[in-house]
């Protein structure tokens, strides 16, 4: 298990109730971490409606994660 910090936003952030926390997983990409946490908080936008970010920059889903990465799922965002 490693840790990882995760931030979320808008639609994400209310199905949490959070706007970050810290989690222990096995997952290696981001794509594996956020189906593990989708189940684990009942997230109901698929990874096709998402963005990611690791540290800071825009990554792909199969990107290999490292213990401390700092992951960011970003949701479309909705204009009004």
């Amino acid at each position: 298990m490693v840790t990882y910090n995760i931030q979320y936003f808008a639609l994400l952030r209310e199905q949490r109730g959070l706007d970050a926390e810290t989690v222990e997983s096995s997952a290696a990409t981001a794509e594996e971490l956020y189906a593990e946490l989708a189940t684990r908080h009942g997230f109901t936008l698929p990874t096709t409606a998402l963005k990611v970010a690791i540290n800071d920059d825009f990554s792909k889903w199969q990107a290999p994660l490292s213990s401390g990465d700092t992951i960011v799922f970003i949701p479309p965002v909705a204009g009004g």
